[in-house]
C-alpha cells in the first residue's frame, strides 16, 4: 500500500511539472513578469533547460550570493568572491508558477552534491535557490521538502536570501545556441556544438536521469 501511495504521489507531481512545461495554468495570477533566481552548476545548462519551459520569457546568466561587486567570470570560477553561477528566470505567472519552476529545478540538478555539480567542482558551481520574499521562500521550502521525499535522500541545496545579481559577460548569454566559433581542446567548433559536447562529457544528463528517472523534466 505504501509503495502504491508513493507512486501515486510521484505521478501527480509529474503531471504538475508537465503543466509547467506545456500547458497554461488556469489559476488567476497578477499580470506582468516575475523572477526567480537559482544556481544549478553551469549556468549555460540551466539557461538552456529553463528557456524550454512554457511561460518563461527569458533566462539570464549571472553571478550572485557573494561579496564582490561586478565580478568577472574568471574571478568567480577562481574562487574567493563567494558568488554562485546563477540564473534569473523571468516568467509569466499566468502560465507557470514559482513553485512549478522550483520543482523542475530540483529535478534538473543533483541536489545531494555539496561540492559542485557533475564535472564542475568548487563553490561557484554549488546549487542554491535565492528568494526575495516570503511567498518565494514558502514555495521553495515546499518544493525542497517534496523533492527530498521523492528522492529519499538528504538535499543540501540551501534556500538563501536574494542579494545583488550581476549579469554575466555577453558571450555567456544564450551560449548553448550561439553561432560563433570557439576553440575547444580538439578543434574549433560553433558554440552550440561545443556546448553540446561539454554537456555530454560532463555527465549532467546521465546523473540527473540516474537520480530522478522519469521525473526529470529536461532529460529524454
Amino acid at each position: 500500500m505504501k509503495w502504491q501511495l508513493r507512486n501515486l504521489k510521484a505521478g501527480l507531481l509529474a503531471v504538475l511539472i508537465a503543466i509547467g512545461l506545456g500547458v497554461e495554468t488556469q489559476t488567476a495570477h497578477a499580470a506582468g513578469t516575475e523572477v526567480v533566481t537559482v544556481a544549478g552548476g553551469c549556468f549555460w545548462c540551466v539557461e538552456a533547460d529553463f528557456e524550454k519551459v512554457r511561460g518563461v520569457r527569458e533566462v539570464v546568466s549571472g553571478y550572485t550570493g557573494g561579496s564582490v561587486a561586478n565580478p568577472s567570470y574568471k574571478q568567480v570560477t577562481r574562487g574567493g568572491t563567494g558568488h554562485y553561477e546563477a540564473v534569473e528566470i523571468k516568467y509569466d505567472p499566468a502560465k507557470v508558477s514559482a513553485r512549478q519552476l522550483y520543482d523542475m529545478f530540483f529535478r534538473s540538478v543533483d541536489p545531494t552534491d555539496a561540492g559542485g555539480q557533475f564535472c564542475d567542482r568548487g563553490n561557484s558551481y554549488r546549487t542554491a535557490i535565492f528568494v526575495s520574499d516570503s511567498a518565494q521562500k514558502q514555495a521553495a521550502e515546499a518544493a525542497k521538502t517534496d523533492a527530498e521525499k521523492a528522492l529519499g535522500q538528504k538535499i543540501v541545496t540551501p534556500i538563501l536570501q536574494a542579494s545583488e545579481f550581476y549579469k554575466a559577460e555577453g558571450y555567456h548569454q544564450d551560449y548553448y545556441k550561439g553561432d560563433d566559433f570557439v576553440l575547444t581542446r580538439f578543434d574549433p567548433k560553433r558554440q552550440s556544438a561545443a556546448y553540446k559536447r561539454y554537456r555530454e562529457a560532463c555527465g549532467r544528463d546521465d546523473r540527473v536521469k540516474a537520480l530522478w528517472g522519469s521525473s526529470a523534466p529536461f532529460v529524454k
